[in-house]
């Protein structure tokens, strides 16, 4: 039997694939589960224009991530903290201060999120480096210059 997967199941397939299984496996456990759907002609036209849509929602995300990967390529990022006179940071630089300083210079949003740094928090005045991931696929690293103020 062909069904239509509604949900990610580990082993057999992702949502929205079309998928053969046995006979009882569907009618026993994933249809009445909400887990999937029989593949009849009108579900199947559905699904191919449910997939056509994402593919052009999904391009055009990942146009606008190609386009701020090449705003924020080569970008010389200054953050300045209160620091000791040992080079010690008060306190310490995280992604959230990161997006916060690239909305303050590049005037781009940024979710804090798609921020990684090579340790969990920057905590010493000098050169360190991020990645920004915008897309599974896409990931620029930028350079960070941290200066005592």
């Amino acid at each position: 039997m062909e069904i239509i997967l509604k949900k990610d199941i580990t082993g057999l397939g992702y949502k929205n694939d079309l998928v053969k299984v046995k006979d009882g496996y569907a009618r026993n456990y994933l249809i009445p589960k909400g887990m999937a759907e029989i593949a009849s002609p009108s579900s199947r036209k559905v699904l191919a224009e449910l997939k056509k849509q994402q593919s052009f929602k999904e391009e055009k995300i990942r146009n606008e991530a190609e386009t701020m990967a090449k705003a924020l390529e080569g970008l010389q990022l200054k953050v300045a903290v209160k620091a000791g006179t040992s080079g010690k940071i008060f306190g310490s630089v995280n992604n959230i201060i990161i997006a916060t300083a690239i909305k303050d210079q590049k005037n781009l949003d940024i979710d804090r999120k798609m921020i990684h740094l090579d340790e969990e928090h920057i905590k010493e005045v000098g050169q360190h480096k991020a990645k920004i991931k915008l897309h599974k696929e896409i990931e620029v690293e930028i350079d960070l210059d941290v200066v005592a103020e």
